[in-house]
């Protein structure tokens, strides 16, 4: 395999690392060391990144998650390609965090980030991977990326298009050398392959790659936009995201495009403009809208990427474990918290595809439910089956056994007589299995007269016509299966002898086939026994069959006798469990009598367990107990069959195949955690029981660790204080609290010290006897009890130290400690001593007044409480801390500083040229501490607007230049410290004039304007033809001044204050209303307008008609 090559780095770059290890860098968070920002690989090579997290801060386990890209969680991607690994050190408390790519490839570049979260704290990392082919050698020169591994020195000339054919091969003579890279940069896009041609770079497409990321492209300014939209938005699906940018014009519309498609408003999209602010808000946000955005203004655009975040699809139903026989159907079912989300099947470290695998496996989806199908389970496929999502994972346990056939139903002994029908028949677990059927061990064959028949689990051997010849023993053999169900056929043979004329009867008893003892008949609850017994006696004897003191006369039914010649058949269909007891068989005849005692004894199935119960529980294991039951079936029991099913689920996992014995197991391969429900199944000779009622739902959790770092923070004479941290394993039942016991040395019974459970990680243990050396132990109590001890290495003399008073008093008040008026002061003075110290505050050597001020002291401090500080709170604070003839004393000073007053006595000393040479002395309250400038302003009489001459001048004078020439000048001082500027200002006591030099204004002699004028009419009356009843109006306008008085006259009458007339004058026009004219109104009419120069007069006439009805006409 050919070395890796380092990846070219451009010019200013450090080297990036090659050799598959990321480097570290200095970083703050959780992080103490994390991935290079930059990380180059070789194909085919072997790639490790690593990530370390300093867990000393930490109350819980960080959790590390590798991502790629925006939201790809690489966890659900582990395998052979691509693998994680995770160490602790226990001494520095580190965790070590690697993701290993084996054999990178192409698609393995791009953009990565890990991500560390720990309860409440989250750092995360960002990294880019780039893969780059390998090749046989490492070029020098800058550009050797771009060429053919195989190409020789002269083997530069490409078929670049019409260049191939004029291009020759040329010697290579040594010519200085050219960066190709400023070349290119400096050269029009047209010479590109023209350049590329000239110095051997085959690859165009990376060339052109590379040069775009050295171009640096100056930014466009934007004619139509005041604020571009943001580079990128991102969004959690379902909610809901606002687009905003700025436009230079406020009445401009603009456009919403997605992907290049104009978006139209809709309840989805709405569009807003306020003012110069363009919005686009989307509702509801959907992978669909995962897209690029434009708002389009003109011919100017902004771009944008909007990214929706998918919520992670959580499990809500979790896989259960299987266990099952070759050749059965598993489905491994589970549940998702969102309809078509992907879930990716893992067995064991290899992931199942639908198109690889589709031969063995099925995958189903339905809604929220994914199902994996196994269609015929093998012993291959034993192991652990994973479903990952996005944001969960769960898995389930597969254990495949062998198939075991079991026989429901044996085969009986038959005795029958010649010519009779012999039928064996047997019932097996599977109804698939075949087999054969053996006599004497050789095989039968199926002829006229036998016939054998396969009808679901029944297999039949019919012999009709039954000859001496077929006695034997008949055996049928399953195919497949080291098993064999075996039976006799006794013939009875009739023979003829000479019987004398009277014989007293008597009963022939076969004592083969069911018979246990010489009286006794075992049968299976509901199989049939018919019993057929030979009788002999001359005459024919009478049968009678009783049970106890009851005879049993039904020859039909499920309990009946047959009679037959020289036979009595006593048939019981379907034993039951009240069919058990002791049967007598009475023959007479006039010769005599017989009887016969036989005890039927009925076996089946036992009874259920019962109580079947959880005792104890630990990580992934628990404790099952239960009783026998109560009927064991009347044969005995060989043992118990157990199943387990976590709790919500209805599939039933089998725990053993092979029968235990006793009655209490403990069930390990549990997942901690989860809810399980355990029953049990009685197994005897005659075959399985009902299950038992279900167990209480328990989980599997284990016993925290112990605690650690358990020590000895302090000691009374009569407390002991101690100080322990969490433990380092606590699992999924959490932690409750903290039990504290202590005991004398030497003794053995420990004594609670907390009679509740302590949530903290300390305790203060009371009422410890003086003097007394103590042990003591922290146990870490979760829902599964309590966890192991942590104790003290050596034991606790309980008696107080005495310890010298001692104040540290913090390094910012070994200063002036200075304060603002109205600022709250809260002063912490830690300080050590035992027993605990008296702690006495003075203030300038008297005590202090609690009125004024607020102490609160501790056992190891002392704090000083002003709520809102004055200027008498200042001064010299001293803390006297007091064991016995013991002290220690320790002293701040305090100020309490405000604004100072305004400064006095300011005045404008002189005036020279555009100057002004300002004096005034310092205030009189400087507010508790230095003053550190003035700020001296200026105001014009004219304006009175003032302006700053001088700001932070710290000297009592100053000169005001600049001053205009002809104004005169007023100034003001304000005087400043640490609190700023006081609120008011000293105005000084005289003014400053900047007169003018040498400079006399002469005035021109003004003469007035005479604006006298004779009234004059502009515009004149004009005759009017009006119609009687409607209002009218006549005007003119005139000028004249002064002001000329108006006269309205009618027929050289001066109309008075008559109503009908309305006469109005607006800047010399003149108007005459005429309410409603009739026809005595008509007439001349005339206006005069008259001032001390002269008069003028206009007239007009006024015809008034009366209105026609044209309908008259």
């Amino acid at each position: 395999m050919p070395e890796p090559v380092p990846a070219d780095k451009p010019e200013g770059q450090d080297e990036l690392p090659t050799d598959g290890e990321s480097g570290s860098t200095e970083l703050t968070g959780l992080f103490v060391e994390k991935p290079s920002e930059y990380i180059a690989a070789v194909a085919g090579m072997d790639l490790t990144i690593i990530a370390k997290v300093d867990s000393t801060t930490l109350t819980r386990k960080p959790t590390m998650k590798w991502l790629k890209g925006k939201w790809l969680d690489l966890g659900s991607k582990a395998g052979k390609h691509m693998q994680f690994k995770e160490t602790y050190d226990r001494n520095t408390k580190i965790y070590t965090y690697e993701m290993k790519i084996i054999k990178a490839k192409v698609g393995d570049a791009g953009g990565y980030r890990c991500e560390v979260t720990a309860k409440d704290k989250c750092d995360s990392s960002s990294f880019e991977i780039s893969v780059e082919a390998a090749q046989e050698e490492a070029q020098a020169d800058i550009f050797s990326t771009f060429k053919r591994a195989d190409a020789g020195e002269d083997d530069g000339n490409l078929d670049f298009s019409a260049l191939l054919k004029a291009a020759k091969k040329k010697k290579v003579k040594e010519e200085p050398e050219i960066d190709v890279w400023e070349l290119l940069k400096s050269a029009h896009p047209s010479e590109y392959e023209k350049i590329a041609f000239e110095y051997g770079i085959t690859d165009l497409r990376g060339m052109l790659k590379r040069l775009k990321k050295m171009k640096v492209v100056e930014p466009k300014h934007s004619e139509a936009f005041l604020k571009r939209l943001d580079s990128c938005y991102s969004v959690e699906k379902g909610k809901k995201i606002v687009l905003r940018c700025e436009v230079m014009d406020p009445d401009v519309q603009v456009k919403w495009l997605k992907n290049g498609q104009e978006i139209k408003p809709s309840a989805k999209y709405i569009m807003e403009a306020v003012g110069n602010v363009r919005t686009l808000t989307i509702n509801r946000a959907t992978l669909a809208d995962d897209a690029a955005y434009e708002c389009v203004v003109g011919e100017d655009k902004c771009f944008t990427e909007v990214f929706v975040k998918e919520p992670p699809v959580t499990i809500t139903k979790l896989m259960d474990d299987y266990h099952v026989v070759v050749g059965e159907r598993v489905e491994f079912e589970l549940e998702v918290s969102e309809e078509g989300a992907h879930v990716m099947w893992y067995f064991e470290d290899i992931e199942l595809l639908k198109d690889k695998d589709s031969v063995k496996y099925r995958f189903k989806k339905d809604g929220r439910k994914h199902t994996l199908v196994i269609l015929e389970a093998t012993l291959d496929d034993i192991g652990m089956y994973h479903a990952w999502t996005n944001g969960g994972h769960t898995k389930g346990e597969l254990e495949v056994e062998e198939k075991q056939l079991e026989v429901l139903q044996d085969i009986a002994d038959l005795t029958v007589r010649a010519t009779d029908q012999a039928l064996f028949k047997c019932e097996v677990s599977d109804d698939k299995v075949t087999g054969k059927w053996f006599k004497d061990g050789v095989e039968v064959l199926p002829t006229e007269r036998i016939k054998m028949t396969h009808i679901g689990r029944f297999h039949r051997l019919l012999i009709e016509d039954v000859k001496p010849e077929d006695a034997g023993d008949y055996t049928f053999i399953p195919d497949g299966y080291a098993l064999s169900i075996s039976a006799k056929l006794n013939f009875l043979e009739i023979k003829v002898d000479y019987v004398p004329r009277q014989d007293p009867p008597k009963i022939h008893l076969d004592t083969t086939g069911n018979m246990v003892s010489q009286n006794t008949i075992i049968v299976v609850a509901g199989n049939k026994l018919r019993l057929d017994v030979e009788i002999t006696g001359e005459p024919a004897p009478t049968v009678v069959w009783s049970k106890g003191d009851k005879a049993i006369t039904d020859t039909e039914g499920r309990m009946r006798v047959e009679a037959r010649k020289d036979l009595s058949c006593f048939v019981i269909e379907g034993a039951e469990r009240e069919d058990e007891g002791n049967y007598t068989i009475c023959v007479t005849n006039p010769a005599g009598e017989d009887k016969a005692m036989l005890f039927v004894k009925i076996v089946d199935v036992p009874d259920p367990p019962e109580n079947v119960r959880c005792t104890s529980v630990g990580e992934d294991c628990a404790s099952i107990l239960w009783d026998p039951p109560v009927f064991d079936g009347g044969a005995p029991l060989k043992g118990y069959l157990m199943e387990r099913k976590k709790k919500g689920s209805s599939r039933w996992t089998k725990l053993n195949f092979d029968v235990y014995a006793s009655s209490e197991y403990e069930a390990k391969r549990m997942i901690e955690g989860v809810m399980y429900e355990m029953r049990v199944f009685a197994i005897n000779s005659i075959g399985m029981s009902q299950p038992s009622l279900t167990s209480k739902p328990f989980m599997p959790i284990a016993a925290t660790s112990e605690p650690i770092r358990l020590t000895v923070h302090d000691v009374t004479d009569n407390t002991c204080t101690l100080k322990w941290q969490a433990p380092e394993k606590i699992g999924a039942g959490g932690l409750d609290g903290y039990i504290i016991e202590y005991c004398k040395e030497g003794d053995t019974e420990w004594v609670v010290a907390n009679q509740e459970l302590c949530e903290r990680q300390g305790y203060v243990v009371r009422g410890l006897p003086v003097g007394e050396k103590i042990n003591f132990r922290v146990v870490a109590v979760n829902i599964a009890g309590k966890s192991p001890p942590a104790v003290l290495g050596q034991p606790v003399t309980i008696r107080e130290i005495m310890e010298y008073p001692k104040i540290r008093l913090p390094r910012e008040l070994r200063t002036k400690y200075i304060r603002k008026v109205g600022d709250k002061i809260n002063l912490t003075i830690p300080f050590q001593g035992k027993p605990r110290p008296i702690a006495t505050w003075y203030k300038d050597g008297k005590p202090i007044d609690p009125a004024m001020v607020n102490v609160r002291n501790s056992n190891v401090d002392s704090i000083l409480f002003i709520r809102e500080a004055e200027r008498e709170h200042s001064g010299t604070y001293e803390l006297v801390l007091q064991i016995e003839n013991m002290e220690d004393r320790a002293s701040l000073v305090l100020r309490v500083v405000d604004k100072p007053g305004p400064p006095l006595n300011m005045k404008v000393t002189d005036v020279w040229g555009f100057n002004a040479a300002l004096e005034w002395d310092p205030p009189k309250d400087d507010g508790n501490c230095e003053i550190i400038g003035y700020t001296i302003q200026k105001a014009d009489m004219k304006t009175k607007d003032w302006f700053t001459v001088y700001e932070h001048n710290r000297r009592t004078n100053c000169t005001a230049s600049d001053l205009i020439m002809g104004n005169e000048y007023m100034f003001r001082v304000y005087s400043e410290n640490l609190c700023g500027l006081s609120d008011e200002a000293r105005l000084s006591k005289n003014t400053a004039t900047i007169v003018k030099t040498g400079i006399e204004l002469k005035r021109n002699p003004y003469k007035e304007k005479e604006n006298l004028c004779v009234p004059k009419f502009t515009q004149p009356l004009v005759d009017r033809s009006v119609v009687a009843g409607y209002s009218t109006a006549i005007s003119c306008s005139v000028k004249g001044f002064p002001k000329p008085k108006i006269v309205w006259m009618k027929n050289k009458m001066i109309i008075g204050q008559d109503p009908k007339f309305l006469m109005r004058n607006n800047q010399g026009v003149l108007t005459l209303n005429i309410r409603k004219p009739g026809t005595f109104d008509g007439g001349k009419y005339s206006c005069m307008a008259v001032n001390e120069l002269g008069a003028d007069e206009v007239e007009c006439k006024l015809d008034v008609r009366v209105a026609t009805d044209p309908d008259k006409k």
